[in-house]
């Protein structure tokens, strides 16, 4: 089994070093053709500064009332007005669907602590692609097995449901879906409220009852669950199957949110930045490989920066830029493989795993290429698919650093964390460090950041919007 290293244990410095190679090394260097083949997936900060300027001004449409229908950035108010302060206690339920597995958690707070049990259910094919009474009959399913195993039946518990994608929220408990992402395409739940379709389908089980708090996305419920246990935290960011981004809003800014004021001053705006360069902003750095990404997906034109960063399509981009260096005569000696010709065969953990190989090795990279029927690749090769690997898993980090850098611009508070959940984050051994040195870069003067790794973020996230809601009350 490759080993597999978490960020935490990484340095920035692990990474090869390819462009400080000394003569000596010479046998360790980038072919110049594929470094020069590969100038455009490497962007400088001028690039980065026109990013945050068009990803600033779809904010702010966003925000508007005039200008909102039309933004690409919606930045929807999730009605979130008021972080975890310790004082939340009782048990509750969390739902937690975001892509391809669901998840069901009991938590129970008391102070400050806090245990949680959980249980994950997959969610099969047919169901993703089927209808939504489908999928709402296999979510009450699930939860109705969790709560007969946890013998709590017979209760009525207040429940935080995470359902990531897209939701125009009318209030804390009502939510309209405004697109599907991540490979989801139910029929007729677009423009339909979720909360209404998961308590449609409890009633026609009628064995279980529940009290649904609020319904949010990963990343309000990853903002939520490190602002329990770090009282800076203002921004949530998920960096996985997809991404999205999340922040801490004066209210005076947000121009549609007619709900009385909490009290806070605030209100926490998901801005659903993947939509972002889906109007042309991004076209100034997107590469061909990008375009046949989004050509071939299922949602041709839109998540255009999604599909720049997120882990459904880094290992993808990857090899597509593989496969044209193959055919070029750059890479394998020309020779190429069925799987290396085939659509999404280089997965992006092929990615995590490469860059996780000490300097001048070549372990993971070597077994993964022969996993692709590329055994006659040389030490070369590797040297130069790695290269391949680090370029596309950079930009992807400086356009997430870019796009955090700018939210924290934005909030412009002396001292903010940054909560972060999702696998691409989690198990890419550099990210983290990646993007703490182009955030840094990005900032303005005076701002002190942290990346906080969340744990359990949207499903413990969910309870805790749950519980605020229920002290509130």
């Amino acid at each position: 089994m490759r080993q597999k290293q978490i960020f935490e244990c990484v340095n920035e410095l692990g990474r090869v070093e390819l462009d400080h190679v000394t003569p000596t090394d010479a046998e360790y260097a980038i072919s110049n053709e594929i470094r020069e083949r590969c100038k455009e997936l490497v962007l400088d900060n001028s690039q980065l500064e026109k990013y945050k300027e068009n990803l600033l001004n779809d904010i702010k449409k966003g925000l508007g009332k005039k200008t909102h229908p039309s933004s690409i950035v919606k930045c929807f108010i999730t009605y979130v007005q008021d972080l975890p302060d310790g004082t939340e206690v009782g048990k509750f339920l969390a739902l937690d669907l975001g892509g391809t597995n669901f998840r069901v958690l009991l938590i129970e707070l008391n102070k400050n602590h806090f245990e949680m049990r959980s249980k994950i259910f997959a969610v099969p094919q047919h169901i993703m692609l089927g209808s939504g009474e489908q999928l709402f009959d296999h979510i009450a399913d699930c939860l109705a097995q969790f709560m007969k195993a946890e013998k709590i039946m017979n209760e009525v518990l207040p429940l935080g449901f995470t359902f990531s994608f897209p939701l125009m929220q009318k209030g804390l408990t009502k939510g309209l879906l405004e697109r599907w992402t991540k490979g989801f395409n139910c029929s007729g739940v677009i423009g339909n409220d979720v909360v209404q379709l998961l308590k449609d389908a409890i009633a026609r089980r009628g064995d279980i009852k529940i009290d649904v708090c609020a319904v949010l996305n990963d990343t309000t419920g990853t903002l939520m669950s490190c602002a329990w246990k770090n009282r800076h935290c203002r921004i949530g960011l998920i960096i996985g199957t997809g991404t999205n981004a999340c922040y801490v809003e004066s209210r005076e800014n947000v121009e549609n949110m007619d709900e009385p004021d909490a009290g806070s001053g605030k209100v926490l705006i998901n801005t659903e930045w993947g939509a972002f360069g889906d109007d042309g902003s991004l076209d100034f750095v997107r590469v061909d490989y990008d375009k046949i990404i989004d050509q071939n997906s299922v949602n041709p034109g839109k998540q255009l920066h999604e599909k720049m960063i997120s882990g459904m399509y880094m290992g993808e981009l990857v090899r597509l830029a593989l496969e044209v260096f193959c055919k070029d005569g750059l890479l394998f000696g020309g020779k190429g493989s069925e799987a290396l010709s085939t659509r999404d065969r280089f997965y992006t953990k092929y990615v995590s795993e490469i860059e996780t190989d000490a300097p001048g090795t070549f372990t993971n990279c070597k077994e993964i290429l022969e996993e692709l029927g590329l055994k006659h690749a040389t030490e070369q090769d590797c040297i130069n698919v790695r290269y391949v690997c680090e370029c596309v898993s950079r930009r992807a980090a400086h356009l997430a650093s870019a796009g955090i850098a700018t939210l924290l611009n934005k909030i412009n508070e002396p001292r903010v964390t940054v909560g972060i959940d999702g696998s691409l984050y989690r198990y890419h051994p550099h990210f983290h460090n990646l993007m703490m040195e182009k955030i840094s870069e990005l900032i303005n003067p005076g701002i002190v950041f942290d990346l906080m790794l969340s744990e359990d973020g949207s499903g413990r996230g969910a309870a805790l919007v749950a519980a605020v809601a229920s002290r509130k009350r």
